[in-house]
Protein backbone atom coordinates (compact mmCIF):
# COMPACT_ATOMS: atom_id res chain seq x y z
CA UNK A 1 0.00 0.00 0.00
CA UNK A 2 1.11 3.53 -0.39
CA UNK A 3 -0.35 6.77 0.14
CA UNK A 4 0.13 9.67 -2.27
CA UNK A 5 -1.72 12.83 -3.52
CA UNK A 6 -5.13 12.50 -5.02
CA UNK A 7 -4.88 13.29 -9.06
CA UNK A 8 -7.42 13.71 -11.35
CA UNK A 9 -7.83 9.73 -12.43
CA UNK A 10 -8.81 9.06 -8.74
CA UNK A 11 -11.86 10.84 -9.10
CA UNK A 12 -14.24 8.08 -10.30
CA UNK A 13 -13.26 5.55 -7.28
CA UNK A 14 -13.43 8.41 -4.46
CA UNK A 15 -16.34 9.67 -5.49
CA UNK A 16 -17.47 5.96 -4.77
CA UNK A 17 -16.31 6.36 -1.20
CA UNK A 18 -18.19 9.50 -1.14
CA UNK A 19 -21.27 7.70 -1.81
CA UNK A 20 -20.54 4.67 1.29
CA UNK A 21 -19.76 7.79 3.15
CA UNK A 22 -22.96 9.38 2.61
CA UNK A 23 -25.05 6.38 3.29
CA UNK A 24 -23.39 5.83 6.54
CA UNK A 25 -24.38 9.75 7.91
CA UNK A 26 -27.92 9.30 5.88
CA UNK A 27 -28.59 6.31 7.86
CA UNK A 28 -27.43 7.56 11.13
CA UNK A 29 -29.15 11.52 10.15
CA UNK A 30 -31.97 10.95 7.91
CA UNK A 31 -33.13 14.26 9.14
CA UNK A 32 -29.66 15.79 7.80
CA UNK A 33 -28.11 13.51 5.16
CA UNK A 34 -29.80 13.24 1.27
CA UNK A 35 -29.19 9.06 -0.09
CA UNK A 36 -27.82 8.88 -3.24
CA UNK A 37 -25.63 12.39 -3.15
CA UNK A 38 -22.28 13.18 -1.81
CA UNK A 39 -20.76 15.79 -0.23
CA UNK A 40 -18.59 17.02 -3.42
CA UNK A 41 -19.49 16.96 -7.38
CA UNK A 42 -16.88 15.78 -9.64
CA UNK A 43 -16.13 19.69 -10.57
CA UNK A 44 -15.68 20.71 -6.87
CA UNK A 45 -13.08 17.56 -6.37
CA UNK A 46 -11.36 19.06 -9.62
CA UNK A 47 -10.62 22.60 -7.82
CA UNK A 48 -10.26 20.66 -4.16
CA UNK A 49 -7.21 18.24 -5.60
CA UNK A 50 -5.50 21.02 -7.03
CA UNK A 51 -5.89 23.20 -4.09
CA UNK A 52 -2.48 23.31 -1.14
CA UNK A 53 -4.53 24.38 1.34
CA UNK A 54 -7.62 21.31 1.03
CA UNK A 55 -5.02 18.16 0.02
CA UNK A 56 -6.45 15.02 -0.70
CA UNK A 57 -4.25 12.04 0.09
CA UNK A 58 -5.36 8.14 -1.24
CA UNK A 59 -4.38 5.13 -0.15
CA UNK A 60 -3.73 2.79 -3.32
CA UNK A 61 -2.93 -0.61 -3.72
CA UNK A 62 0.01 -1.74 -5.64
CA UNK A 63 -2.11 -2.00 -9.19
CA UNK A 64 -2.56 2.32 -8.09
CA UNK A 65 -6.56 1.18 -7.54
CA UNK A 66 -7.67 3.47 -4.45
CA UNK A 67 -8.85 2.00 -0.80
CA UNK A 68 -9.17 4.69 0.75
CA UNK A 69 -9.01 8.57 1.49
CA UNK A 70 -8.46 11.85 3.69
CA UNK A 71 -9.23 14.75 2.76
CA UNK A 72 -7.68 17.78 5.04
CA UNK A 73 -7.35 21.58 5.36
CA UNK A 74 -4.71 23.91 6.79
CA UNK A 75 -5.86 25.70 9.10
CA UNK A 76 -5.13 28.75 10.96
CA UNK A 77 -5.92 29.70 14.50
CA UNK A 78 -7.52 33.21 14.11
CA UNK A 79 -5.97 36.23 16.12
CA UNK A 80 -7.90 36.68 19.41
CA UNK A 81 -6.50 37.98 22.27
CA UNK A 82 -7.18 35.23 24.62
CA UNK A 83 -6.08 32.06 22.73
CA UNK A 84 -2.86 30.81 21.50
CA UNK A 85 -2.41 31.31 17.37
CA UNK A 86 -1.29 27.92 15.86
CA UNK A 87 -1.96 25.77 12.81
CA UNK A 88 -4.17 22.64 12.24
CA UNK A 89 -4.87 20.24 10.18
CA UNK A 90 -8.35 19.32 9.85
CA UNK A 91 -9.61 15.90 8.33
CA UNK A 92 -13.02 17.22 6.61
CA UNK A 93 -12.99 13.27 5.81
CA UNK A 94 -11.29 10.58 5.77
CA UNK A 95 -13.11 6.95 4.51
CA UNK A 96 -12.03 3.25 3.65
CA UNK A 97 -13.93 1.56 1.01
CA UNK A 98 -15.80 -0.90 3.15
CA UNK A 99 -14.17 -4.05 1.60
CA UNK A 100 -10.65 -2.94 2.94
CA UNK A 101 -12.18 -1.89 6.67
CA UNK A 102 -10.24 -3.29 9.16
CA UNK A 103 -6.88 -3.82 7.60
CA UNK A 104 -4.97 -0.71 8.35
CA UNK A 105 -5.50 1.24 5.61
CA UNK A 106 -7.48 3.84 7.93
CA UNK A 107 -4.93 3.79 10.46
CA UNK A 108 -2.04 4.18 7.92
CA UNK A 109 -3.71 7.52 6.34
CA UNK A 110 -4.42 9.13 9.68
CA UNK A 111 -0.97 8.22 10.18
CA UNK A 112 0.30 9.99 6.99
CA UNK A 113 -1.66 12.70 7.83
CA UNK A 114 -0.29 13.19 11.05
CA UNK A 115 3.20 13.56 9.73
CA UNK A 116 2.10 15.68 7.24
CA UNK A 117 0.47 18.06 10.15
CA UNK A 118 4.42 17.81 11.39
CA UNK A 119 5.92 18.73 8.49
CA UNK A 120 3.40 21.85 7.98
CA UNK A 121 4.23 22.81 11.39
CA UNK A 122 0.79 22.63 12.80
CA UNK A 123 0.02 21.98 16.66
CA UNK A 124 -2.38 19.26 16.07
CA UNK A 125 -4.69 17.09 13.91
CA UNK A 126 -9.06 17.74 13.90
CA UNK A 127 -11.41 15.79 12.62
CA UNK A 128 -15.53 15.36 13.14
CA UNK A 129 -17.44 12.72 14.06
CA UNK A 130 -20.91 12.22 13.95
CA UNK A 131 -22.39 10.83 16.99
CA UNK A 132 -23.75 7.48 16.05
CA UNK A 133 -21.03 6.76 13.66
CA UNK A 134 -19.64 4.48 16.64
CA UNK A 135 -17.18 2.57 14.53
CA UNK A 136 -15.63 5.40 13.71
CA UNK A 137 -15.24 6.87 17.05
CA UNK A 138 -14.03 3.78 18.39
CA UNK A 139 -11.38 3.87 15.20
CA UNK A 140 -10.43 7.72 16.12
CA UNK A 141 -10.43 6.98 19.57
CA UNK A 142 -7.75 3.54 19.13
CA UNK A 143 -5.36 5.38 17.28
CA UNK A 144 -5.10 8.31 20.20
CA UNK A 145 -7.31 11.24 19.26
CA UNK A 146 -9.64 12.46 22.04
CA UNK A 147 -12.92 14.53 22.31
CA UNK A 148 -11.45 18.37 22.33
CA UNK A 149 -15.07 19.91 22.34
CA UNK A 150 -18.93 18.98 21.95
CA UNK A 151 -21.09 20.54 19.46
CA UNK A 152 -24.40 20.20 20.69
CA UNK A 153 -28.03 20.77 19.32
CA UNK A 154 -31.64 21.07 20.41
CA UNK A 155 -34.38 20.30 16.82
CA UNK A 156 -37.00 22.72 16.68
Amino acid sequence: MQIRRAQFKDIPAIMKLLSQVLEIHASIRPDIFIPGTTKYTVEELTTIINDDQKAVFVAVDEDDQVLGYAFTQLQEQPFSTNMVQFKSLFIDDLCVDSTQRSQGVGRALLDYVKAEAKRLGCYEVTLNVWEGNDSAINFYKKNGLKVKETNMEFIL
